[in-house]
């Protein structure tokens, strides 16, 4: 957990310690993450560009990397996206107070290629301590509102009105906020989107309950979270509780996000299901909470963009979140606790992870893999699969079997470079033709010898820069849509 008390043993302000009132907003953000991660469901919502709130101003895009790059700012707060106030009931239902708010607790950044393949959304700790433009070394998190006031304040002693000064101190906030994003992670924001936290319980409602599992029973009077051990399907607020909580947790902030990562992967398996995208009143309420609770810049064509989503699926949409020196770290003044990241190592893992995942003009996305799991090592072909899917792999099924041999062996219906591939994902494997099986698909058998990504023994660094601490072989795999299940989590 982290410290109380700072270098010099001052006593410790805001930071971690300070009220929970700001995790409301880190998971608002969850509405449209899952919406942009499976837009192809807009193409039956005609008029959800004309009703969705757009913003100017932000001179976004630019960069020819192949991809669409989408900031996410989860925003704490009491007026819809329209400007308009909360009524008292849905403050009550959020368990919002009456505090004005301006903070910025969520930042995610979201990388979908321009063939809708492999969505990746990367979280950024609010806490992450880096360099703001016009401000200097703060918490990310400040970047936003610190700058919004500042510029506001000028703008009034300039003789200009409320709403002038408020208007440009807004859009200056929002371009500081981008900026500070580009800086630590070397990507250039495309498109931004802001949520208020009001979506993240519609967009919950509407799709009708989202399935979380917890490895141990939570009681936390700080958010109202009250939950038994186990997989439980959540309503609306509820599910604001979960996301919100992070007293009690042994990792605080940083278990926090994972509960909002694994959150964001089960509703989307529940939006991109049939049930949901062929359901017309479903899909109404879906864009009812957009329409509602999201602002996007206003050179943004979410239906061209929802085309280029159609082969999306949930096995194709992962998350991440950037590396950390450490959560126990301090503000240069040693007046704030903060999470202290290195910008060097953050590009270097966005770099990495953001790349696409091909070779001699293989992708990966295009073939299904079959796991099996002949050995007697539990969990082995569900870590092994996560893996893969991590990597851009299709997966099909998942099953226990025998093998006539020790080694661990990659089948396809011939030697193919995708078979090679596969083989060298998995840190050396033999490759045998089995002429039964189609095209594009390809399986893998894993004896207790097989010592690859994935394995009981892996816990080194892993090219795809998940957190050793989070690896599978540390009984952690890593989040995605297409886990079969809610994920459980702290």
């Amino acid at each position: 957990m982290p410290p109380t008390t700072p270098p010099g043993g001052r006593p410790r302000t805001g930071g971690w310690a300070a009220g929970a009132g700001w995790g409301r907003a880190l998971i608002a953000v969850a509405s449209v993450a899952v919406l942009l991660c499976t837009g192809y469901a807009w193409n039956t919502m005609s008029d959800l560009q004309t009703r969705i709130t757009q913003l100017g101003g932000l001179d976004l895009g630019g960069a020819a990397d192949g991809a669409v790059d989408i900031l996410l700012v989860g925003t704490d707060s009491r007026t819809d996206a329209k400007g308009n106030p909360l009524s008292p009931e849905e403050l009550k239902l959020l368990r919002s107070g009456d505090e004005v708010a301006t903070n910025t607790d969520t930042i995610l950044l979201i990388r979908i290629p321009d063939d809708g393949s492999s969505a990746t959304a990367i979280s950024i700790p609010r806490d992450s301590y880096v360099d703001v433009p016009g401000i200097g070394m703060s918490k990310i998190n400040a970047a936003y509102g610190t700058t919004r006031e500042s510029v506001r304040a000028r703008a009034v002693g300039e003789g200009k009105s409320e709403g002038e000064a408020e208007s440009e101190g807004t859009l200056a906030g929002r371009k500081a906020l981008v900026d500070t994003v580009a800086n630590l992670t070397g990507v250039q924001v495309d498109h931004y989107a802001e949520v208020g936290l009001l979506g993240f319980v519609l967009l919950t409602n509407a799709a009708g309950g989202i399935d979380v599992c917890l490895n141990e029973a939570v009681r936390d009077p700080f958010t109202g979270a009250r939950f038994r051990a186990g997989r439980q399907t959540l309503d609306g607020p509820k599910a604001l509780s979960f996301v919100r909580q992070r007293h009690g947790l042994p990792r605080g902030d940083l278990d926090r996000i994972t509960r909002q990562q694994a959150f964001m992967a089960s509703l989307t398996q529940k939006i991109i299901s049939a049930n949901t995208l062929t359901d017309p009143g479903k899909l109404s309420e879906l864009q009812n909470a957009v329409s509602r609770s999201v602002i996007i810049d206003d050179d943004w064509d979410i239906i061209r963009f929802a085309e280029q989503l159609k082969d999306l699926s949930g096995g194709r949409v992962k998350f991440a979140t950037i590396p950390i020196v450490t959560e126990q770290g301090w503000s240069e003044d040693g007046q704030q606790s903060v999470v202290e990241v290195d910008p060097r190592e953050v590009q270097a893992f966005t770099g990495d992870l953001l790349a696409p995942k091909e070779s001699q003009g293989i992708q990966r996305g295009d073939y299904t893999v079959d796991v099996v799991n002949a050995g007697t090592i539990d969990g082995l072909a569900s870590n092994v699969a996560n893996i893969l899917t991590n990597k851009g792999f299709r997966i099909g099924a998942t099953s226990s079997g025998k093998a006539d041999t020790k080694d661990s062996i990659v089948y396809a219906k011939d030697e193919s470079d995708a078979a090679r591939l596969l083989a060298k994902d998995l840190g050396g494997a033999r490759v045998v033709a089995d002429p039964t099986l189609a095209d594009d698909q390809l399986k893998v058998v894993l004896t207790n010898t097989y010592a690859g990504p994935g394995s009981i023994s892996d816990t080194g660094d892993q090219t795809d820069n998940t957190p050793a601490s989070e690896r599978v072989g540390n009984k952690r795999p890593p989040i995605t849509a297409g886990n079969q299940g809610p994920m459980c989590v702290n």
